[in-house]
């Protein structure tokens, strides 16, 4: 959790929980993910995680102190002028999934819709990024049931890292309602992605490749590609980096930055940095009841397993 970080796409991060279930990044097998080799290094001796990345863990009061951080509407930030203007932007669970088995409907209306309505939380906007978009759709679903709307500024993310996983957008597409931002993170990618059938559901797609020793390698004709697929359909593109094993056909090319994130060392037609449009896409369907009455009745009722 930090109110800076250097994650290109953001300002912040915040993470509700700490830990995962694993996905195909991190398995008996494979280790790949970061936020759980970081576990690995630091679970056991810092508060601040879970003990193991697999004993998820909740950490309820970080997304009510990360909504007290500054306002950003409006502001210029220097190293990331792609962001300049927009309101605090504060990535969800880059150090977990917080959509995970054990973690309750409750506790994520709690934690996550609530603090993302609150007065002050309401002045930053949320990206919450999951694997499991299919619980997401459940969970909103499940909010939807008890009178209680996506908050516009919450936006709905899931990550892909090869053509077989695409199909998470299929139930990214149920989460929130018309005014909900659907944002899509190609993240690492391990081979050509073809995104044509699912750009009309998609509001952004973020691109990078790995980084760190023994990264799978990424071809920029892949980051060509992608960017040409969302300039057909009007979807904004970000190319968030190259990652450390960069190739050009059968070339590999070096960067100074190890994760080849600095775009000035990038061709100039793949410097694309592009943010989506804030804008309410339909009016949304009123309630009976207010968010504040509809949050009471669901904190009263208990548990639901889902």
């Amino acid at each position: 959790m930090s109110s800076n970080t250097k994650i290109q796409w953001c300002d912040s991060t915040c993470n509700p929980t700490m830990g995962c279930d694993g996905c195909e990044l991190w398995t008996r097998q494979i280790k790949k993910c970061y936020a759980g080799t970081l576990h690995v290094r630091f679970g056991r001796s810092s508060k601040g995680y879970a003990s193991t990345f697999e004993n998820v863990t909740t950490f309820p009061g970080r997304m009510e102190n990360a909504s007290r951080w500054s306002n950003l509407q409006g502001l210029k930030r220097n190293e990331k002028p792609w962001l300049n203007g927009m309101a605090r932007l504060i990535f969800v669970s880059d150090m977990s999934d917080s959509l995970s088995s054990k973690i309750t409907f409750e506790y994520l209306l709690d934690e996550i819709v609530s603090n993302a309505k609150s007065p002050l939380g309401s002045r930053h906007h949320w990206l919450w990024l999951t694997k499991r978009p299919e619980r997401m759709a459940k969970f909103s679903v499940w909010l939807s049931k008890n009178g209680i709307e996506w908050p516009t500024n919450l936006w709905a993310g899931t990550s892909v890292t090869s053509q077989k996983t695409t199909s998470r957008i299929k139930h990214l597409s149920r989460v929130g309602n018309n005014s909900t931002i659907r944002f899509l993170s190609v993240e690492p990618q391990y081979e050509n992605i073809d995104l044509t059938t699912w750009l009309p559901k998609l509001d952004w797609v973020i691109q990078g490749g790995e980084s760190g020793n023994g990264a799978a390698p990424f071809h920029i004709e892949w980051a060509r590609l992608l960017s040409k697929q969302c300039h057909s359909f009007g979807v904004p593109y970000f190319l968030k980096q190259l990652g450390s094993n960069v190739k050009s056909g059968d070339k590999t090319i070096e960067f100074s930055d190890g994760h080849a994130g600095d775009w000035n060392e990038w061709p100039r037609n793949l410097r694309i940095r592009k943010m989506p449009k804030i804008l309410v896409k339909k009016s949304r369907e009123k309630h009976g009841k207010n968010d504040s009455q509809s949050i009471q009745l669901i904190k009263s009722k208990g548990k639901t397993a889902a």
